[in-house]
Protein backbone atom coordinates (compact mmCIF):
# COMPACT_ATOMS: atom_id res chain seq x y z
CA UNK A 1 0.00 0.00 0.00
CA UNK A 2 1.06 3.33 -0.73
CA UNK A 3 2.11 6.34 2.02
CA UNK A 4 -0.76 9.13 1.68
CA UNK A 5 -0.10 12.86 1.53
CA UNK A 6 -2.89 14.34 3.78
CA UNK A 7 -5.28 12.72 6.16
CA UNK A 8 -8.55 13.53 4.22
CA UNK A 9 -7.13 11.81 1.07
CA UNK A 10 -5.65 8.46 3.46
CA UNK A 11 -9.80 8.70 5.33
CA UNK A 12 -10.67 8.46 1.37
CA UNK A 13 -8.47 5.49 0.75
CA UNK A 14 -10.13 3.79 4.14
CA UNK A 15 -13.65 4.38 2.70
CA UNK A 16 -12.67 2.72 -0.48
CA UNK A 17 -11.57 -0.30 1.46
CA UNK A 18 -14.80 -0.40 3.67
CA UNK A 19 -16.75 -0.83 -0.32
CA UNK A 20 -14.61 -3.40 -0.83
CA UNK A 21 -15.65 -5.19 2.32
CA UNK A 22 -18.84 -4.65 2.07
CA UNK A 23 -18.77 -6.44 -1.44
CA UNK A 24 -17.18 -9.81 -0.58
CA UNK A 25 -19.57 -12.15 -0.24
CA UNK A 26 -19.51 -15.67 1.94
CA UNK A 27 -15.82 -16.28 3.65
CA UNK A 28 -14.63 -19.59 4.99
CA UNK A 29 -11.73 -20.43 6.01
CA UNK A 30 -9.75 -23.42 5.09
CA UNK A 31 -8.61 -25.38 1.89
CA UNK A 32 -9.79 -27.78 -0.30
CA UNK A 33 -8.00 -30.78 -1.67
CA UNK A 34 -8.79 -32.46 -4.54
CA UNK A 35 -8.11 -36.29 -4.34
CA UNK A 36 -8.51 -39.68 -7.16
CA UNK A 37 -7.47 -42.89 -5.72
CA UNK A 38 -6.13 -45.86 -7.52
CA UNK A 39 -7.36 -49.00 -7.30
CA UNK A 40 -6.94 -52.80 -8.81
CA UNK A 41 -9.68 -53.07 -11.60
CA UNK A 42 -11.63 -55.78 -10.61
CA UNK A 43 -12.25 -56.07 -14.61
CA UNK A 44 -8.88 -56.23 -15.90
CA UNK A 45 -6.49 -58.14 -13.47
CA UNK A 46 -3.19 -56.55 -12.87
CA UNK A 47 -4.35 -52.67 -14.32
CA UNK A 48 -5.08 -50.17 -11.83
CA UNK A 49 -8.45 -48.19 -12.12
CA UNK A 50 -8.53 -44.12 -11.56
CA UNK A 51 -11.92 -43.22 -9.03
CA UNK A 52 -12.67 -39.29 -8.60
CA UNK A 53 -12.02 -36.82 -8.42
CA UNK A 54 -13.04 -36.68 -4.68
CA UNK A 55 -12.96 -32.76 -3.00
CA UNK A 56 -12.21 -32.56 0.69
CA UNK A 57 -12.59 -29.51 2.18
CA UNK A 58 -10.00 -28.90 5.65
CA UNK A 59 -10.27 -26.58 8.10
CA UNK A 60 -9.50 -26.29 11.96
CA UNK A 61 -12.62 -26.28 14.59
CA UNK A 62 -11.52 -25.89 17.95
CA UNK A 63 -7.86 -26.23 17.35
CA UNK A 64 -8.57 -29.36 15.78
CA UNK A 65 -8.44 -30.55 12.18
CA UNK A 66 -11.81 -31.64 10.29
CA UNK A 67 -12.08 -32.96 7.20
CA UNK A 68 -15.37 -33.12 5.50
CA UNK A 69 -16.07 -34.42 1.85
CA UNK A 70 -17.97 -32.35 -0.48
CA UNK A 71 -19.59 -33.10 -4.41
CA UNK A 72 -18.12 -31.54 -6.84
CA UNK A 73 -20.26 -28.35 -6.87
CA UNK A 74 -20.03 -27.69 -3.14
CA UNK A 75 -16.35 -27.71 -4.02
CA UNK A 76 -16.68 -24.62 -6.77
CA UNK A 77 -18.98 -22.62 -4.15
CA UNK A 78 -16.66 -23.43 -1.42
CA UNK A 79 -13.60 -22.65 -3.07
CA UNK A 80 -15.01 -19.43 -3.86
CA UNK A 81 -16.17 -18.47 -0.48
CA UNK A 82 -12.22 -19.62 1.25
CA UNK A 83 -10.87 -17.30 -1.84
CA UNK A 84 -13.09 -14.27 -0.36
CA UNK A 85 -11.32 -15.11 3.12
CA UNK A 86 -8.69 -14.40 1.75
CA UNK A 87 -9.05 -11.64 0.00
CA UNK A 88 -10.77 -9.95 3.30
CA UNK A 89 -7.46 -10.73 5.39
CA UNK A 90 -6.04 -8.60 2.72
CA UNK A 91 -8.13 -5.67 2.63
CA UNK A 92 -8.41 -6.18 6.83
CA UNK A 93 -4.62 -5.93 6.59
CA UNK A 94 -4.51 -2.64 4.49
CA UNK A 95 -7.39 -1.23 6.95
CA UNK A 96 -4.86 -1.77 9.88
CA UNK A 97 -1.82 -0.24 8.07
CA UNK A 98 -3.95 2.54 6.76
CA UNK A 99 -6.10 3.04 10.38
CA UNK A 100 -2.16 3.31 11.88
CA UNK A 101 -1.29 5.86 9.17
CA UNK A 102 -4.39 8.21 9.68
CA UNK A 103 -4.29 7.85 13.64
CA UNK A 104 -0.34 9.18 13.37
CA UNK A 105 -1.45 11.80 11.18
CA UNK A 106 -4.47 12.98 13.06
CA UNK A 107 -3.24 12.97 16.77
CA UNK A 108 -0.67 14.25 18.68
CA UNK A 109 1.80 12.40 20.65
CA UNK A 110 4.11 12.47 23.87
CA UNK A 111 6.33 15.54 23.80
CA UNK A 112 9.95 14.49 23.46
CA UNK A 113 11.94 16.22 26.48
CA UNK A 114 15.12 17.80 25.55
CA UNK A 115 18.39 16.75 26.80
CA UNK A 116 20.54 17.79 29.66
CA UNK A 117 23.99 17.19 27.97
Amino acid sequence: MKKHDSPNSMKRGYARLCTRLAKLGPVLQGTITERTLSRDDPQHPGQQKAYGPYYQWTFKRHGKTVTVNLAPRQAKVYQRAIAQHRALEEIIEQMRTLSLEILEHTTQGVKKRKSRT
